[in-house]
């Protein structure tokens, strides 16, 4: 895989990703707009996430069975049509019913990831997934910093609009692009969604990966959805352009992500894990001073979201390395069931945390962050100490016919 390749491959990423996390920067003002509660418009977000999760259930699957290139126009063309509904949504329910479809076609990152991982080597595996991890980030931290600034500059319809005419634009470009490669699977529809199921019931390492993934995302899920509702209430008195460029901070975790990668190619993703889930912690207790207000608090929330950003997303990198090796030739269906898991686990984050958040305010969110890290963070201790050393499995080895695939 040439350079070009792999950048417009970061770029898809990118977007797919950015137009699930845009919303969060404008909930207040999706709020005002259509007349409704800052909960209320929150279901937009929470919907979002709940299609995205269908969507890896349902139909990233298929990037084993169909012409990624094909596969990848059809759903960033799908999305932006979905995008555009959303942006001229008259109501709430309507709003709401766009968000899922989006979520539902927008999973153009997850059909990248095993094709990516399909034409590089092994011992490259860990960094190519940083590198496409780092375009997600980008597209992530700059949709919310681009939806909060076009926000409150044009209304909340804006950054909906945008986003649709960025997603069909790059539809247009990957159609003549993308190189066309053979996807490994033959199997029928309905046999590629059991795989995914049966491979989460057989594959331990799938499992505990997915369990790892999905309490830490609903973690970082539960602060995002939170964080709009803490800057933009008494407590800061912020607008929803506070919410975009203190995603912005979180920058530095493109830089990170690469390295993650190569640490992950080096020593494994167990002690990567570790390290990720422990930061996790930190942030928790960092974030939990931004109740305090003020100077001090705000400090407390740029610190505390930009160690829960880097520990999040290089947890993932170590991850989706060892999901990856697994199976060579379901490698988008291995993908399926932990990115299904993770969603889930972010979904229910999001809808805890504003729960949370309504009851006991900003102090209840931090906790809850804290309880979910500590679950993973047992669960992985135990795990350590069970393992004997000799069963201990390299990432970096491969199969001898997991060879990277040349595409026609």
């Amino acid at each position: 895989m040439n350079r070009r390749t792999a950048l417009l491959l970061a770029v898809t990423c990118a977007v797919a990703v950015g137009n699930i996390y845009f919303p969060q920067a404008i909930i207040p003002l999706v709020a005002a707009g259509l007349h409704t509660s800052p909960n209320a418009a929150s279901l937009a977000v929470t919907a979002t996430q709940i299609g995205y999760t269908a969507g890896m259930f349902l139909l990233v699957p298929l990037g084993d069975r169909l012409p990624p290139r094909s596969f990848l126009v059809a759903l960033l063309a799908l999305t932006g049509l979905g995008l555009l509904a959303a942006g001229c949504a008259p109501a709430l329910p309507l709003l709401i019913a766009a968000s899922a479809l989006t979520g539902l076609t927008t999973v153009a990152a997850q059909v990248v990831g095993p094709l990516a991982v399909a034409l590089v080597a092994a011992d490259r595996r860990g960094a190519v997934i940083g590198t496409l991890l780092s375009g997600s980030i980008g597209g992530m931290l700059l949709a919310r910093a681009f939806s909060g600034s076009l926000g409150e500059w044009l209304g909340w319809r804006a950054p909906y609009l945008a986003a649709a005419a960025l997603t069909l634009l790059l539809a247009s470009i990957l159609a003549r692009t993308v190189p066309i490669v053979t996807p490994r699977s033959r199997q029928p529809y309905p046999a590629l969604l059991a795989e995914s199921l049966r491979l989460l019931r057989t594959e331990p390492d799938l499992r505990r990966s997915c369990f790892y993934q999905a309490t830490v995302f609903a973690g970082f899920s539960a602060v995002w959805t939170c964080l709009a509702l803490v800057l933009t209430g008494p407590l800061y008195g912020m607008g929803a352009q506070a919410v975009g460029l203190l995603a912005l901070v979180g920058g530095a975790t493109m830089l990170c992500t690469p390295l993650a990668g190569r640490l992950v190619d080096r020593h494994g993703p167990d002690p990567v894990n570790l390290i990720c889930m422990l930061t996790v912690l930190v942030s928790a207790a960092v974030l939990a001073a931004g109740a305090w207000g003020g100077v001090p608090g705000l400090t407390a929330l740029v610190v505390g979201t930009l160690l829960l950003d880097l520990a999040m997303q290089s947890g993932m990198v170590a991850n989706q390395a060892r999901v990856y090796a697994l199976r060579p030739d379901a490698r988008s269906r291995l993908n399926t069931a932990y990115m299904t898991c993770a969603y889930l686990g972010g979904s229910a984050g999001s809808w805890l945390a504003v729960r949370a958040y309504g009851q006991v305010g900003w102090w209840g969110v931090c906790a809850l962050v804290a309880l979910l890290t500590a679950l993973a963070l047992a669960c992985h201790v135990v795990e350590l100490r069970s393992r004997r050393p000799a069963a201990t499995r390299s990432q970096s080895q491969a199969p001898a016919e997991d060879q990277p695939i040349r595409p026609r």
